[in-house]
């Protein structure tokens, strides 16, 4: 039967494009395994397993989520619907929902305390859970935009990126106003921050070393802060490209990964040197990207497709294949103690919000 492989392929291909662009029902699981398998031959680096319905969350925007590793639990953002989903994994739905929330975008749990703390882009608050019972312990009121968290090891804080406004009176304004991370203790209390030129991104904290690489895209750069001394040390300027959204870290090796939109582009930086030593293109509009230390793969969220790479060594990477994904799933989470990659898919049309499930391969 070889020689009907050719023209599978050309369906499967179509199949896939037509997916995207008249957005099926979700439901039809056989069309998503013939466009996984549309994807390449690195499509088995990432095997889908899943799909978790999320019933009742609407809007067009999923954001970024959290894990309880050992309760088994995800917390998914959802930014226009006001909640944030919990998700029992071995179940594969949803248990809880977290109501008025103000645009969340950030949540982390944290196991030593049992807490969840939840960051909102529209009133600029933190707001703090009980891991357990979910009661509302206090909320830490920020100037605006409370985005992207983090725990920091070395002061036992938990760290959030806020302020550098965006908008100004419901217009998108770029490049208005600096930034900040800040450092709340168990109590919630803010015990020190780091200031920044514009509002920060995603931020990578170093495990082996007391360093932050911030995304800054309002400065076309990365700034790196001490987190000790609490004050930026270094900036690395982007020059290829702008947008640098999401970033991942690979301390072993030394290496950063940094996802630009403006033109998509994956960017490798030497993280002793500053200097950047690679950059490849990539998936359009991504919003997510994360490393994967036991296989040495980075994976990159972005518009229709989920992108792998192939670390060669440190200096070399090698595109590993790609996976079709609706074009509005651009966030999600790489657990790496399970093999899991979880992606955000939002509501379309009449088709459910939905978590996907791959399984590293």
């Amino acid at each position: 039967m070889k020689g009907h492989e050719p023209h599978r392929a050309m369906r499967r291909s179509f199949l896939c494009r037509v997916e995207r662009r008249v957005r099926l029902p979700a439901a039809v699981l056989l069309l998503g395994t013939l466009c996984s398998a549309a994807s390449g031959p690195g499509a088995s680096t990432l095997e889908l397993k899943r799909r978790i319905a999320l019933p009742g969350v609407g809007g067009r925007r999923l954001d970024h989520m959290g894990v309880d590793a050992g309760g088994q639990r995800l917390f998914v953002t959802a930014f226009h619907n006001h909640t944030v989903e919990v998700i029992d994994v071995r179940l594969g739905k949803p248990v809880r929902t977290l109501s008025n929330l103000g645009e969340p975008q950030g949540v982390l749990y944290e196991p030593s305390t049992n807490r969840l703390y939840i960051s909102s882009s529209l009133d600029g608050t933190v707001k703090i859970f009980d891991g357990s019972t979910f009661e509302m312990l206090t909320t830490v009121k920020f100037s605006s935009d409370a985005d992207n968290l983090r725990y920091d090891p070395h002061s036992n804080s938990v760290v959030v990126g806020y302020g550098g406004e965006k908008f100004l009176r419901g217009a998108p304004i770029r490049g208005h106003g600096g930034g900040a991370l800040a450092f709340l203790n168990d109590a919630g209390t803010k015990t020190g921050e780091i200031a920044l030129d514009a509002h920060p991104e995603s931020f990578q904290i170093e495990k082996n070393g007391t360093r932050v690489f911030v995304n800054v895209p309002d400065h076309k750069e990365i700034e790196v802060a001490d987190v000790v001394s609490r004050t930026v040390v270094a900036r690395w300027p982007e020059t290829t490209c702008a947008e640098n959204f999401p970033m991942s870290l690979d301390e072993t090796h030394d290496r950063l990964f940094v996802g630009c939109r403006t033109p998509a582009r994956l960017l490798v930086f030497d993280t002793e040197s500053g200097k950047m030593i690679a950059s490849y293109p990539t998936v359009e509009h991504t919003d997510d990207l994360f490393y994967d230390p036991d296989r040495g793969r980075v994976y990159v969220l972005g518009e229709s497709f989920i992108e792998s790479w192939q670390q060669r060594d440190a200096d070399h990477y090698d595109r590993a294949g790609q996976v079709a994904t609706p074009a509005e799933a651009r966030t999600g989470l790489f657990v790496p103690q399970w093999g899991k990659l979880f992606e955000a898919v939002p509501r379309r049309g009449g088709e459910e919000a939905q978590v996907l499930v791959f399984e590293t391969e």
